[in-house]
């Protein structure tokens, strides 16, 4: 079979009840983004380095046809299509950005593996090489993120930004065509592309909080399909990975928030001795939130790694306490 199968949302349901063990390969389901193949790429080259045939097929969304932004389409535009082709039988595997997930599980489905994670931070592209902290007043600075936007904002630079969406190409072209003086853009998404270099400077976490599970992947199969579920696993699962995306996305959870709220979180696995010498692997989770007034509030946590739900569930109870009823937050 070729290396990249297409596949219409509208496949025939018998054509997708084709057997997938013995010889056939998995069919990893992603999105046709450039990205998105990067990323599926990748994934698909571990599970042929474990032993597994696998082909990409190209699944469209509603948010790969559409302009509005992203805030307005919804955070579960993205997986939505990719999702409904695991239901209908059309792909074994999907891959999804593990930001891009709504927080409310979907029963058919279980995320078999989450990867090792990719750099987590943002990244800036500026003219002239500039670092965020020499761009003149009222530079225009691009993101479609409401999270990126409130952090900019509380740096009080000055800075004008201004709402844009696309694929990281085209983000980047509105820098190069002078349109825009900087964008603000996912530096995993920069490595995966093979574009990092075009970032001018990595924002230090102090300065930017990520969106919650960013720069990591889920990779998802039926429920019900467990022998894949388990070869997933141990081809690609990461136990640190998956318990920092835990502790954070149970702050995005517990705050009932999606891609429209001001939420960042980052969770670090750290290592820490007991009161016998023994060394321990922790987590360290920070998270920020933007409260309806255009403040932010701010909060950290540590914990042991088998509790990372609870600590993002606390951590988030945390923010609401700072921040009053006015969480969730819109911007």
């Amino acid at each position: 079979m070729s290396e990249l199968a297409r596949e219409s949302t509208t496949r025939p349901r018998e054509d997708a009840d084709r057997p997938r063990r013995g010889s056939a390969p998995i069919r990893v389901g992603t999105r046709p983004s450039a990205l998105a193949l990067a990323q599926s790429g990748a994934v698909a080259e571990r599970l042929r380095a474990a032993g597994h045939a696998c082909e990409l097929v190209e699944i469209r969304s509603a948010g790969d046809d559409s302009a509005a932004p992203v805030a307005e389409l919804g955070v579960g535009v993205f997986v939505s299509a990719l999702r409904e082709a695991l239901a209908r039988g059309a792909v074994d595997v999907a891959v999804h950005s593990y930001k891009d997930l709504p927080t409310a599980p979907d029963p058919r489905l279980v995320v078999a593996a989450v990867p090792p994670r990719d750099d987590p931070r943002d990244a800036l592209v500026a003219r002239d090489g500039k670092v965020l902290g020499e761009l003149p007043s009222g530079s225009r600075v691009g993101t479609g993120s409401p999270r990126r936007t409130a952090q900019l904002d509380a740096l009080g630079l000055g800075l004008q930004v201004v709402p844009i969406r696309g694929n990281v190409g085209t983000r980047i072209g509105k820098v190069t065509d002078g349109e825009l003086d900087a964008v603000v853009v996912a530096a995993a998404g920069l490595r995966r592309l093979g574009r990092v270099g075009e970032a001018t400077e990595l924002l230090d976490p102090v300065q930017m909080l990520p969106a919650p599970g960013q720069g990591a992947l889920a990779i998802e199969c039926l429920a019900e399909d467990v022998e894949l579920a388990d070869a997933l696993a141990a081809a690609l699962d990461d136990p640190f990975t998956r318990a920092a995306v835990t502790a954070e996305r149970a702050v995005l959870a517990t705050l009932e928030a999606g891609c429209h709220a001001a939420v960042g979180a980052l969770a670090d696995v750290v290592s820490d001795l007991d009161d016998d010498g023994n060394v321990l692997d922790r987590i360290s989770l920070r998270a920020v939130a933007g409260t309806d007034d255009g403040s932010l509030v701010r909060a950290s946590i540590t914990g042991d790694l088998d509790v990372a739900e609870k600590l993002g569930a606390a951590l988030a109870a945390e923010l609401i306490d700072m921040g009053g009823l006015s969480l969730p937050l819109v911007r």
